[in-house]
């Protein structure tokens, strides 16, 4: 539907980006609305144009946004034919647009709802770095963890076990298997992109498995490492609900204990 709309917008009024930088905005949404096109949108006054417009936004939009928008309308060259289908079309995809972000906000609300239920998710979720979009993904991946004995299952059931590619006397790499929920990987990856933004346990956690000077990893390397440390958290707090603390974590890696205090420090 976004893409649909935007159609709409390069072919009636393409200078409308040179006014507006998304059309999804109170302000260019409400102005869409107005079911005019540029040749008919000079015609109105300034004054009628911004009293309609504060109906939806009370900010942010003053005179010199409507003068940019009337003179950004006055040199359109966006198609003039078949107006009345042209408006309809618009009419259509807003509606459709309105409902399918009516269902979003639903689902977020069901979400919610359904997540007070389970144990363990408040403590997620004061983990630094940690979403709702991403517990909310998890559950729905592995489903009810009392089902698990250990987080190693769950490593497998997300396809970041390690194997290692061997032929007779030959010995390959070693690699992910990548056999098994590739949503799930793939929402751990993301995850551990972000912790390593975020989180200073896991920046630093991240520093270290790629400056050590004994077998320091590649970056990607260490993000499955880190994606495999996060499943054993969200495992642990699901199981015990305990509060997840930084520097307990650094500090139950033994090897980490000299390059706690200046990377918790930064």
């Amino acid at each position: 539907m976004q893409g649909q709309v935007h159609n709409w917008i390069d072919r009636y009024f393409p200078e409308f980006f040179d006014v507006f930088k998304s059309w999804e905005g109170k302000a260019a949404l409400h102005l869409l609305k107005f079911d005019a096109l540029p040749h008919e949108l000079v015609k109105y006054s300034d004054e009628e144009l911004l009293i309609y417009l504060r109906q939806e936004v009370k900010r942010s939009i003053g005179m010199k946004k409507i003068q940019a928008l009337k003179e950004a309308a006055n040199r359109s060259i966006g198609i003039r034919q078949g107006v009345m289908m042209a408006k309809m079309e618009l009419r259509t995809l807003i509606q459709k647009y309105e409902l399918i972000q009516a269902k979003f906000e639903e689902l977020d609300h069901s979400l919610d709802t359904l997540l007070q239920d389970i144990p363990g998710v408040n403590q997620m979720l004061e983990i630094t770095g940690i979403g709702r979009d991403t517990v909310a993904g998890f559950y729905a991946e592995v489903g009810d963890l009392s089902e698990y004995n250990h987080p190693r299952q769950i490593t497998k059931l997300a396809g970041l076990s390690l194997k290692e590619n061997t032929s007779g006397k030959h010995k390959g790499k070693t690699k992910i298997t990548k056999r098994g929920r590739k949503k799930l990987r793939a929402l751990l990856f993301r995850a551990s992109m972000i912790l390593v933004a975020k989180n200073k346990a896991f920046k630093a956690l991240h520093h270290y498995y790629t400056t050590r000077s004994e077998n320091p990893l590649k970056k990607m390397q260490s993000l499955i490492a880190l994606c495999n440390k996060l499943i054993r958290i969200l495992f642990s707090i699901g199981k015990k609900q305990f509060v997840f603390q930084e520097e307990k974590m650094l500090k139950d890696i033994p090897h980490m204990h000299s390059f706690i205090d200046v990377q918790i420090a930064a």
